[in-house]
C-alpha cells in the first residue's frame, strides 16, 4: 500500500461520500480532531506513574472515541449512524465531577503547566476548544449530530480537571494567575 495517491495535488480531498477544497472547513474540524488527538497521546505517553495510570487508560479510550468523532466530521455520505453516544458524553461528565473533588478547591485562573503531563494536557484542552469552534461553524451550515459539539465541549472541561488533578497527584502546584482576583467560589459560600 503507497502512502501518497496524488490525488489531492490539486487542493480536493475524499470525504466520505464526496470531495472538498482541503480548507473546508468540515476538513478544519477533523483535522483539528486528529491534531487534538495527537496531543493526547503525547500526555498519554508521560503518564508512566502507577498514581496517573487509571488516566492514561482514559486518555486511550478518549483517542479512540475521538477517531470516531472524526469519521463523522468526515462524513458528508450520511448513510450510516453516528458513533458518537451520550454515554460517552457522561462518562465525562462523571470523571470531571471526580477530579474536581480530588483537586485543591479553585480559586483564581491557572496558568497551563506544572508537570511536563499536566502542560501536555492543557495543550490539549486549548486545541478542543478550537475544534469546538470550528464545529460550531460547521454546524452553521450543515447538519452535525449534535452529541459531537457536546462531547468536544465536555471533553475540554475533562481535559482542564484531568490536568489539575495529575499535578495533584505529583505533588505539583498549579500557577495561579496572580493578577486575577478571585472568581471561583463555592456556590455555598455565594449564597451566604
Amino acid at each position: 500500500m503507497k502512502l501518497y495517491t496524488r490525488t489531492g495535488d490539486q487542493g480536493q480531498t475524499s470525504l466520505i461520500g464526496g470531495r472538498v477544497s482541503k480548507d473546508d472547513i468540515r476538513v478544519e474540524s477533523y483535522g483539528t480532531i486528529d491534531e487534538l488527538n495527537s496531543f493526547i497521546g503525547l500526555a498519554a505517553a508521560e503518564l508512566e506513574n502507577k498514581i496517573t495510570s487509571e488516566i492514561k487508560e482514559e486518555l486511550f479510550k478518549i483517542q479512540l472515541e475521538l477517531f470516531d468523532c472524526g469519521g463523522e466530521l468526515a462524513n458528508v455520505s450520511k448513510t450510516k449512524e453516528g458513533m458518537l453516544k451520550e454515554e460517552y458524553v457522561e462518562f465525562l461528565e462523571q470523571r470531571i465531577d471526580e477530579y474536581t473533588k480530588e483537586a485543591p478547591p479553585l480559586e483564581r485562573f491557572i496558568l497551563p503547566g506544572g508537570s511536563k503531563a499536566s502542560a501536555y494536557v492543557h495543550a490539549a484542552r486549548t486545541i478542543a476548544r478550537r475544534a469546538e469552534r470550528q464545529i460550531v461553524r460547521l454546524m452553521n451550515s450543515e447538519e452535525i449530530p449534535s452529541v459531537t459539539l457536546k462531547y468536544i465541549n465536555r471533553l475540554s472541561d475533562y481535559l482542564f480537571a484531568v490536568a489539575r488533578v495529575i499535578n495533584f497527584r505529583l505533588h505539583v502546584k498549579d500557577v495561579e494567575y496572580e493578577r486575577g482576583a478571585i472568581v471561583f467560589r463555592d456556590r455555598d459560600e455565594k449564597e451566604e
